[in-house]
């Protein structure tokens, strides 16, 4: 049967004709059913993070239970030795910090921000012996209450979450996930994101105020491993690393496709007046639960203003509703609220990336799993009730690990020997000898682009998913740009050195041989069990 399933998926990216639905808005047809992709960009969060016990919860009093479906299938997770005797608490090398992977508490949802960077991840691995994470990404901090010896240690880093607190164990019960993803490269947040719309972080084509946040590339060249702002952006710090980057990106091939799309970022509007009375680039709201007020447009998360092409560095607004996901002002480039509004008009771009407002987003430190599940919640109930729930494919994505503990080493498909790299030792990951280009031919080899990197969660919610399914296949961020292509696109590929060119593709974690499942599920976080 899955030889079967192969050769029938096979045929549908070879015959974008296949399916004789309603084309997507100003394209031509599809190669599957799907005709609207919308892909929720989420921030900083391992794979053992959010699932390292699944499909057990704890089920703690006054939290919500959490009771896996008969025939729930288990994931690459911790169990035995790496719960109770881990790596990372034998390394004597971890200090204080060094622990065994631990359950976080509901209660504890809010916690420190824990290291990212491109060379401190490649260090916590060690040689692939994922012993380090204390040691080099590790950050001490809250939750107040976590058990020792992690209290005011960098065995934070060691810390998880289990289905009474994140959301995502309910999705994946109901749709399809995969536990064998992973971030494109090793590196934070700028570098995920320019990963998923393009599969490229190697050729600047402008730095400004130094280069704190790149490194050689190569034949001249410089690599995005850090995060920068994207120069002219209104809201960028003026005294912050900036770059501009070059080569194409997604939104290039879909514009020239004539394809509707947008990127919907929180904060992005300018001219709206928080309750809270902030506004324009300061525009924020405080978490009720982490207690920070978190501006909601951060502009290093935004990959398409990186791009002259595709940048709305005034942030100019769209011209009408209708106009939104075509070419205009904004350029593409929204504000969340009009995903909401263009839904309410009629008006559903083909392809739309949704970005949370900051403290939406998942991110420690400012965001957290429980506002996360909120946003979460907002979309995909909205969705469920738009005419066009029936041809769309949600997509849960994240831009790093934020340096949380995973066990998983993951393969290194792309190899680096820069100033920057140490997975393998000093200036190494790897021998150097198999590497993607940069952007221009005279760069064969372009450094700072080691990978693939961390674990990360992924999901695909969809009347075509498949149901309670755990998708073994690797994949990285540009699987996600790569279906995309392959859905709307015939296939094309970013090309200059993109990791796109060897992505394995998401299609296992749907189901386009049987009709959808269009029965409305109520997809909105359990109330709190009483105490």
């Amino acid at each position: 049967m899955r030889k079967v399933l192969s050769v029938i998926l096979a045929g549908m990216m070879m015959n974008p004709g296949m399916f004789a639905g309603t084309p997507p808005q100003g394209g031509g047809q599809t190669a599957t059913p799907i005709q609207h992709v919308v892909v929720i960009f989420q921030e900083n969060v391992s794979f053992d993070h959010y699932f390292a016990t699944y499909p057990v919860a704890l089920n703690p009093k006054g939290e919500p239970p959490f009771t896996a479906l008969p025939g729930t299938p288990s994931v690459n997770g911790l169990s035995g030795g790496l719960l109770t005797n881990n790596p990372n608490l034998l390394n004597s090398a971890n200090g204080a910090g060094a622990a065994n992977p631990f359950r976080l508490d509901r209660s504890q949802a809010a916690t420190a921000d824990q290291d990212h960077d491109y060379l401190p991840e490649q260090q916590a691995y060690d040689f692939g012996l994922m012993d380090l994470f204390p040691s080099f990404t590790g950050t001490a901090g809250p939750p107040p209450n976590a058990p020792p010896p992690v209290v005011t240690t960098t065995g934070l880093v060691m810390g998880y979450y289990d289905g009474n607190t994140t959301y995502t164990w309910r999705l994946a019960q109901q749709y399809a996930m995969n536990d064998n993803s992973f971030g494109t490269t090793f590196g934070p947040s700028t570098v995920g994101a320019l990963n998923l719309i393009s599969g490229q972080t190697n050729g600047t084509t402008a730095t400004l105020n130094g280069t704190g946040d790149e490194t050689d590339g190569g034949a001249g060249s410089l690599t995005v491993i850090g995060d920068p702002n994207p120069i002219s952006d209104v809201c960028t710090s003026s005294t912050s690393n900036q770059v501009t980057m070059g080569g194409n990106n997604i939104g290039d091939y879909l514009n020239s496709s004539g394809v509707t799309w947008g990127w919907f970022e929180g904060g992005f509007n300018l001219s709206i007046v928080n309750p809270n009375g902030t506004t324009g680039c300061a525009r924020s709201t405080t978490s009720t639960v982490t207690g920070v007020a978190e501006t909601d447009y951060i502009p290093h998360h935004a990959p398409f203003q990186y791009y002259s092409s595709t940048a709305n560095p005034t942030h100019a607004r769209p011209t009408s509703i209708a106009n939104i996901g075509h070419t205009d002002a904004a350029n593409h480039q929204y504000d969340i609220n009009d995903f909401f509004a263009a839904l309410r008009a009629g008006n559903f771009p083909a392809v739309s990336f949704l970005k949370a407002p900051g403290y939406r987003d998942g991110h420690a430190g400012y965001s957290d799993p429980l506002d996360e599940n909120n946003f979460f919640s907002e979309v995909l109930n909205t969705l469920q009730d738009n005419p066009d729930w029936s041809s769309t494919a949600v997509i849960i994505a994240y831009d790093d690990s934020d340096g949380w503990y995973d066990h998983q080493f993951g393969p290194i498909v792309n190899q680096s020997s820069g100033t920057s790299d140490g997975l393998t030792g000093p200036g190494a990951c790897g021998n150097g000898n198999t590497a993607l280009p940069g952007i221009d031919s005279d760069n064969p080899h372009a450094l700072g682009r080691c990978g693939y990197g961390p674990r990360l969660p992924l999901l695909v919610i969809s009347p075509y998913a498949k149901t309670n399914f755990v998708d073994h296949t690797i994949t990285d961020q540009t699987s996600v740009l790569r279906f995309i292509e392959d859905n709307f696109l015939g296939g094309l590929r970013i090309g200059q050195g993109s990791f796109d060119a060897i992505a394995n593709p998401i299609s296992n974690m749907f189901d386009f041989t049987s009709s959808p499942k269009l029965a409305k599920i109520n997809l909105s976080d359990p109330p709190v069990a009483a105490k």
